[in-house]
């Protein structure tokens, strides 16, 4: 099987550089790097690569045109690198269509993991079968085929979260989500229930992160 090729658009030599070798090391990725927003288009429609890991700010032409002209093409996963928190939201939306996003400064091994979370599903959805199946007419769930055996507070959570992935809730949001009848309760309660909706999801999820913290603002889904 051949590796899959990474593109990724960077200006920035030594952010391009600890991507490439941490896709590489960590993710069995081959990688084609392009400094220039303007170059992306003709580079992808010569060898569409598996995944674009798109940098905002760029010469030439900055990323939202490009993943714009991308989107006016293909359906090729691209995931946006930004250090403009206000730009997530457009992102994200369906003007643009990005599959995710990655606030600067990152851990490079949580990029790998975004790449590897983000070709996983579109895999699956090109095959017809999505990682999460979430019945509310029977109030079940299954990843990947097993069950998750949830509480109705879990199950609430897991719908709310699956249901726009990539979008960051606060605690207040899941709060209301998770008991329809307002009642106070603590932040603390959310962050519990949090904890025990990952610990089953890693376990029939070989260990990924599917539900991420974003400090300060809440959680989101990545898987």
């Amino acid at each position: 099987m051949s590796q899959q090729t990474i593109l990724i658009v960077e200006d920035e030599p030594k952010i391009a550089s600890l991507l490439q070798d941490y896709l590489q090391a960590q993710g069995g990725y081959a990688t084609r790097v392009l400094d220039r927003g303007d170059t992306v288009l003709a580079s992808v429609r010569h060898d569409p690569p598996a995944l674009v890991l798109l940098d905002l700010m760029l010469p030439g032409l900055d990323g939202i045109e490009v993943c714009k002209q991308i989107r006016a093409e293909s359906a090729l996963p691209i995931i946006m690198v930004t250090a403009r928190v206000e730009e997530i939201d457009r992102l994200l939306g369906l003007e643009l269509g990005a599959d995710d996003y990655i606030c600067k400064p990152f851990s490079p091994r949580e990029v790998v993991a975004r790449v590897k979370a983000v070709l996983r599903r579109t895999e699956f959805e090109a095959a017809g079968k999505p990682d999460l199946v979430i019945d509310e007419g029977r109030f079940t769930a299954s990843y990947r085929g097993q069950v998750l055996n949830l509480t109705p507070v879990e199950f609430a959570l897991l719908r709310t979260l699956s249901g726009q992935a990539g979008r960051v809730f606060s605690r207040d949001q899941l709060m209301n989500e998770m008991y329809s009848d307002y009642r106070v309760v603590s932040d603390r309660a959310v962050d519990t229930h949090i904890k025990n909706l990952r610990r089953k999801l890693q376990a029939v999820g070989e260990g990924e992160e599917l539900i991420e913290s974003v400090y300060g603002l809440g959680y989101r889904f990545v898987g």
